[in-house]
């Protein structure tokens, strides 16, 4: 849950809604327009409108009667409410294809994620940079981080290292571990672990498919 005061939490779900809502007024923006409804937002992600009203009066923002929200006005209360304006410091750990990808990734920027640069093993890949990220040995983190006062580390090395590079990234004082991995990883009960279920979410998009 996400705390936004004293008698409010916005659940994952939520936050995840939110961030689609984010991209629709991006869009608006970009053609210029001023107002959006609730309704519009409710058709184009095909979901009940009063679910949308519901998501967007958790954020204080009020609607014009009969003409619908800011656009501008309604990005920046997504934006306040998730924490956009407070920079997160990141690491990626490992160069490889999905790894590369992230970094070429240049939107994460608009949301407050700060790539910094990547760690990996391969003497073939350090010292060379991505999207201008430089790649790094994975020895040199637990210094680097201290460094950098780093917030996220980004896990997408090989399935078989995953366990040894989280614990590796623990002793290292990280304590946000956002993983790509298809392993459930053992951490301390202070180290927080997002999972990057591609494979989840892919059976539940294709579940109905015959």
């Amino acid at each position: 849950m996400y705390n936004i005061g004293m008698n409010k939490q916005i659940s994952e779900k939520t936050i995840n809604r939110l961030t689609l809502y984010h991209c629709i007024l991006c869009d608006y923006i970009k053609k210029g327009e001023e107002y959006i409804s609730s309704k519009q937002i409710a058709s184009l992600l095909k979901i009940d409108d009063s679910q949308v009203r519901k998501d967007i009066n958790l954020l204080n923002n009020s609607g014009k009667s009969r003409v619908g929200y800011i656009v501008k006005d309604l990005k920046k209360s997504i934006e306040t409410t998730l924490g956009f304006s407070k920079t997160k410091r990141a690491y990626i750990i490992g160069a490889g294809n999905l790894g590369s990808a992230l970094a070429n990734y240049n939107n994460f920027s608009n949301y407050g994620l700060n790539i910094i640069s990547l760690f990996d093993n391969d003497q073939n890949k350090i010292g060379k940079e991505i999207n201008n990220k430089k790649i790094l040995d994975i020895k040199e983190l637990p210094v680097y981080a201290w460094q950098h006062f780093i917030d996220i580390a980004i896990l997408t090395v090989p399935e078989q290292y995953a366990q040894s590079i989280a614990d590796f990234l623990v002793n290292a004082g990280i304590k946000y571990i956002w993983n790509f991995t298809p392993t459930v990883l053992n951490v301390p009960y202070d180290v927080q672990v997002w999972n990057e279920n591609l494979m989840g979410n892919f059976l539940q998009f294709t579940y109905n498919i015959n």
